[in-house]
């Protein structure tokens, strides 16, 4: 779908007959023509609209999805009521259902080493382990707080991380799970994302407003950034498989940042769009978030999303 949407931003700039260039004073992305992109220029339409080739219901309120990186039909998706699923997208049929978990599932991700492996977090301080081929954990590890989020190192199958409302970032070894091999302490909040910009740094993301680079190897935060707007929403976290971090903003704003750089490097700001037709609103509704953020691996290009329901393409150039 990214491939499919990159390809349609082509075609729509090449319409335009803009050529798009980042203004390096405003940190935004802005057409050859001075215009903010999409601002304005009210021959042509902005937003295109998207329909989905498979639509899957799920019985509660979704929180996170995983796609299996070697089974690509595969997606697990955690839930409100705990629950874990995979779902055979081809199919548009749920294949197992993991429901272990006491309260409110926040995160769910696939082991890049292991296609059977998955790991889940949830508000009852737990994270599951579960392989796609029984409906039991094989693994469970007790934190002693919400656990907000959990991700495996993209390279060590038996190493993940998760972060958690007692405001740290916990490491395990699954091979030794009673005892993390690192707790990362630096957050004055909760612990909302963690993400492995490479096998030995991790980026966490937090409701204090900052995100933190930490290296393993030494255990110590490399760098804080903040610019950003976090004190009580899920904004997202991204990393471009290099050198990149983006997170979306409570000022309805998404931040990227360059990992050599505490400050934001490049900045989109959403406004108040009309979701059906895609026209700027003149009103600020402070309401208004960036909610999701996802970075196509190794790319310029990414998509974020806001509380409103609108989802942007976005190139960096």
């Amino acid at each position: 779908q990214a491939e499919a949407w990159s390809e349609l931003a082509q075609q729509r700039r090449r319409g335009r007959g803009k050529e798009q260039v980042m203004d390096e004073r405003q940190g935004e992305w802005w057409n050859g023509e001075g215009e903010a992109s999409g601002a304005g220029d009210e021959g042509s339409i902005s937003t295109a609209l998207q329909y989905p080739v498979t639509e899957l219901t799920n019985r509660s309120k979704i929180s996170c999805l995983s796609f299996n990186p070697y089974i690509k039909s595969q997606l697990a998706c955690s839930d409100y009521d705990g629950t874990v699923s995979l779902w055979d997208v081809s199919t548009g049929v749920p294949t197992l259902t993991l429901g272990e978990h006491e309260k409110r599932a926040w995160s769910v991700d696939f082991s890049h080493v292991d296609p059977t492996r998955l790991c889940s977090g949830s508000d009852d301080g737990k994270v599951k382990i579960w392989t796609t081929n029984r409906r039991t954990s094989v693994m469970t590890i007790e934190g002693k707080a919400n656990v907000c989020c959990v991700r495996f190192n993209p390279l060590h199958g038996n190493i993940l991380s998760f972060g958690s409302a007692d405001h740290n970032v916990h490491c395990f070894d699954l091979r030794s799970p009673k005892h993390p091999l690192y707790v990362l302490r630096g957050h004055r909040k909760a612990v909302s994302y963690t993400r492995f910009l490479s096998p030995d740094e991790i980026i966490s993301a937090s409701t204090d407003s900052s995100l933190k680079l930490w290296n393993l190897q030494t255990q110590e935060c490399v760098r804080t950034f903040t610019g950003h707007a976090n004190e009580k929403n899920f904004v997202g976290l991204t990393t471009s498989g290099g050198e990149w971090i983006a997170c979306g903003s409570e000022n309805n704003t998404m931040y990227a940042y360059y990992r050599n750089l505490s400050q934001p490097a490049v900045t989109y700001r959403f406004g108040n769009c009309n979701p059906v037709t895609g026209v700027e609103q003149a009103e600020e509704d402070p309401s208004l978030f960036v909610s999701a953020v996802c970075w196509k691996n190794k790319t310029n290009t990414m998509l974020s999303a806001n509380s409103q329901g609108i989802i942007k393409f976005l190139e960096l150039v």
